[in-house]
């Protein structure tokens, strides 16, 4: 598999994933700005004057993070990203994603990480992973309504923003689990 083949635009009705570009800074600065209390939970802040710094690292990540605006219609309301986890064209992570309070709860991210998870295993590969905070309760209940199955928890995975040491819980969604094929 090719990263040309996963880090494509993709789309479902009023859903479109934007590849991440400099058009899209104050849009997505805008989105961001709507939740100040959601940012100690993500292991780094996409708020007020932390967000250039951040915005300016998701543009320059390379193949190892390929980041997504994430649309409804015309309107910004988040962002996502392929990350690098496991094998290069074997295992893929779905992970620093935000989407705006207003769109919570509407089905619109379970929505978005099919669409994912569908292009990802189009493409062949494997094994999608996911990275949630212990204490990120609605991420991981998100993961698991998609089909994400708890793999266990990193104790002292990484430092935060904020000084706070994180434990994350690792999900993964296998290719043959989500195509239904029998073991």
């Amino acid at each position: 598999m090719s990263d040309d083949a996963l880090y494509v635009p993709l789309a479902d009705g009023d859903l479109r994933l934007d590849l991440l570009e400099e058009k899209h800074r104050e849009a997505l600065r805008a989105a961001c700005q709507q939740d100040p209390e959601i940012w100690p939970l993500y292991p780094f802040s996409y708020w007020a004057e932390a967000f250039d710094p951040q915005f300016d690292s998701l543009l320059g990540g390379g193949h190892q993070r390929r980041p997504y605006a994430v649309f409804a219609g015309d309107a910004l309301v988040g962002m996502t990203a392929w990350i690098e986890h496991g094998a290069p064209g074997w295992s893929i992570e779905i992970g620093n994603s935000y989407i705006v309070p207003a769109m919570r709860g509407t089905g619109f991210n379970g929505r978005m990480k099919r669409l994912m998870l569908d292009h990802a295993f189009a493409c062949g590969l494997e094994r999608v992973g996911f990275k949630v905070d212990v204490l990120n309760t609605r991420s991981q209940a998100a993961v698991r309504k998609v089909g994400g199955v708890e793999e266990g928890v990193m104790r002292h995975e990484r430092r935060t923003w904020t000084g706070r040491v994180r434990d994350t819980k690792f999900f993964s969604i296998l290719r043959d689990d989500w195509l239904g094929v029998a073991p």
